[in-house]
């Protein structure tokens, strides 16, 4: 059974001339399927269909014409004298050949399309994890950050609340060695004795101690400060509490303030600042009014 040549042959399966020509000189004429592989891979090229800028058939720098034995018309004419004629059946029977190696050559290059989408979706999938373990990484980081900020700012309060407690027990133990008595004491004159009761029931009732105080200061600001001190506090206490709660940002400028008693109208004075809660009837409650003072 006679063979259709390779371009006859791709020209059968639909290739169009010119592409099919390329595509033989291109691959070096090894054959059909190196042909049929080069118009599979560059189908979509926008210059498929372009010229060969050098045409084939050149010999010592002079292409051929039709007219000599080596141009187009002369090789196809004697090549078409040398070779049989194939009958209908064999050239669909050669046709079909062709038409199965293309759609082996097609299936090829969807599977090989189809692998490369694979690993395109995997590579982008690998991004997106590495993209989402960063972000996590990011608010993992930040949340610590803001876990040891809360820490710090809780230590700085409570040093500061130190401060203040060490303060108020060394101004307690400045009164005591000033005045010589116990820590929260006020010097008191002597009294005479008074004539011994001759019996229980004279003795009057007695009053009623009490350890704590409780004590609600009202801010300038509409606000209020409650707090439990010990009865035998310093009034300074109570001060120097409301200075530090008092809502201004810590590092600056106070005013310092004054304290005002409720009911009865009462300024409280440096001096009383130096007495204790029980001495000033602030036992075992009491409610407290804070005013800017201005600076003397």
């Amino acid at each position: 059974m006679a063979e259709l040549t390779a371009l006859e042959s791709l020209i059968e399966m639909g290739f169009p001339r010119g592409r099919a020509e390329k595509a033989l000189a291109l691959t070096g004429n090894q054959g059909i399927e190196a042909a049929m592989d080069w118009l599979m891979e560059h189908e979509d090229d926008p210059d498929v269909d372009e010229p060969l800028p050098t045409p084939l058939g050149h010999v010592l720098g002079r292409e051929p014409t039709s007219s000599e034995p080596g141009g187009p018309e002369g090789t196809s004419s004697n090549a078409g004298e040398g070779k049989p004629v194939l009958s209908e059946e064999e050239r669909q029977e050669q046709t079909k050949r062709m038409l199965e190696l293309v759609a082996q050559k097609q299936r090829e290059r969807e599977e090989r399309e189809e692998r490369e989408a694979l690993e395109r979706e995997r590579q982008r999938r690998k991004q997106g994890q590495e993209l989402s373990a960063a972000r996590q990484r990011l608010q993992e980081d930040e949340m610590r950050r803001a876990a040891e900020e809360r820490r710090r700012e809780k230590a700085e309060e409570l040093a500061a609340r130190q401060r203040v407690r060490e303060k108020i027990e060394r101004d307690k133990a400045e009164r005591a060695k000033k005045y010589g008595g116990s820590v929260g004491s006020q010097p008191s004159p002597p009294t005479e004795p008074g004539p011994v009761p001759s019996s229980p029931s004279q003795e009057p009732p007695t009053k009623r101690e009490y350890d704590q105080c409780r004590i609600q200061v009202r801010l300038p600001d509409g606000t209020s400060l409650t707090q439990t001190f010990r009865a035998r506090e310093q009034l300074a206490a109570v001060r120097l509490y409301v200075e530090l709660h008092r809502g201004e940002e810590p590092g600056g400028d106070q005013d310092p303030v004054q304290l005002l008693s409720g009911f009865p109208r009462r300024a409280f004075s440096e001096a009383d600042m130096e007495r204790p809660l029980q001495e000033l009837g602030l036992v075992p409650s009491a409610v407290l009014i804070v005013a800017k003072k201005c600076p003397s």
